[in-house]
């Protein structure tokens, strides 16, 4: 099973044990953090509209850091114009731990069982 989530204006496959390099999250090794989830695929998909109620992904924080560089270049042709820039893009590098189904049926059967 996997699901689809959506962090730092990216969308991301997420599986339990994987490993993702997301946007960087104001989030310290060791946090866990919570996405929403947008898709859930497996034998049976599921689309949210926009979310998939009651589902999340939970992943722990392993650390963050920063990117390959890339050269970025500028240059206009016969007017002596050239520009050459480097640039490395902070990351924060998750372990999918898991993926939560239903949470919402859940409490509410909790609810129900402490109202009884």
């Amino acid at each position: 099973m996997y699901a689809i989530i959506k962090t730092g204006g990216k969308q991301y496959r997420a599986e339990e044990g994987a490993v993702l390099r997301v946007e960087k999250l104001d989030a310290q090794p060791g946090d866990k953090v919570e996405f929403d989830v947008l898709m859930i695929g497996g034998d049976k998909v599921k689309v949210g509209n926009p979310l998939v109620k009651g589902a999340k992904v939970v992943a722990e924080v392993l650390g963050s850091g920063r990117g390959k560089k890339i050269t970025v270049a500028k240059f206009k042709a016969k007017t002596n114009y050239r520009r050459k820039k480097g640039h490395r893009q902070w990351f924060t590098e998750l372990r999918v731990e898991k993926i939560r189904l239903r949470a919402a049926r859940k409490k509410k059967a909790e609810a129900e069982e402490a109202g009884e």
